[in-house]
């Protein structure tokens, strides 16, 4: 059953989806990280894997517009254009580029990139910041086109340069909707067609949206330290996970 017109999407499973945009986008904000891993993981078990990536990138861009109007008095102003210049020419080659790299090395890498910037959070202020984060939005809108979450290896970096946990979630969710902007313009150019996928899109974004306000309320209610904690555990979750998710592929065991 199609519902709302959604192709392969019934009622239950379209409230479902909706549903895990929101508790995403409050783990997103709360946490600093992993909201859209979060989401990519529990769609990508449901929704037709030809539109997967693209329809995530929607949502995850509404919701990050959601964050930034509602934090935007907390965001790095100086991140943002070096990121934009780095997430255009990321995105202009990703739709074009075949990844030489299978998938396995892909994941294992970045799964130790994270866990070295997490532990070693020096690493992550190296270089000036216009640079640095030219750098950062090339590296994840170019390796977003291919596996859409890419928030998880922001956040180290973001979480070196924020003097708060606010400026990192507003910072960070600012980043992404400029990442995933890039993106769209991307797959629109390569002709990926998900018009049939509006109504769960809208769906998912107002939910996303609920999810980041309650999430920025939730920060007033733990302390500075107990936040870098929390995204501390939560990005080496992230990193041993795909370390985890690559090994076998990799013979390691």
């Amino acid at each position: 059953m199609d519902f709302l017109f959604t192709p392969e999407i019934g009622p239950l499973l379209f409230a479902g989806l909706s549903l895990a945009s929101f508790i995403s986008g409050f783990i997103g904000v709360f946490t600093g990280a992993a909201g859209g891993v979060l989401l990519l993981a529990l769609m990508a078990m449901v929704v037709p894997p030809t539109v997967v990536i693209p329809v995530h990138t929607v949502v995850m861009l509404g919701t990050g517009a959601a964050r930034t109007m509602i934090m935007w008095r907390h965001v790095m102003r100086g991140t943002l254009l070096p990121f934009v210049i780095g997430s255009v020419i990321g995105a202009a080659l990703g739709a074009n580029v075949f990844v030489a790299l299978p998938i396995n090395w892909l994941q294992a890498i970045l799964g130790g990139f994270i866990l070295l910037v997490t532990w070693m959070p020096k690493l992550g202020r190296l270089g000036a910041e216009g640079g640095r984060f030219a750098f950062l939005g090339f590296g994840a809108t170019f390796l977003g086109v291919f596996v859409s979450a890419t928030g998880t290896l922001l956040a180290p970096f973001v979480a070196s340069a924020s003097p708060n946990r606010y400026n990192h979630a507003a910072t960070l969710g600012a980043l992404m909707l400029i990442s995933h902007t890039a993106k769209v313009a991307a797959f629109g150019f390569i002709g990926f067609a998900i018009g049939s996928f509006v109504p769960l899109m809208v769906a998912m974004v107002l939910a996303g949206a609920l999810g980041n306000w309650l999430g920025e309320v939730a920060l007033d209610y733990t302390s500075e330290g107990r936040f870098r904690l929390i995204l501390q555990l939560v990005l080496t979750a992230l990193g041993l996970r795909l370390i985890w998710m690559a090994a076998p592929e990799l013979g390691l065991f």
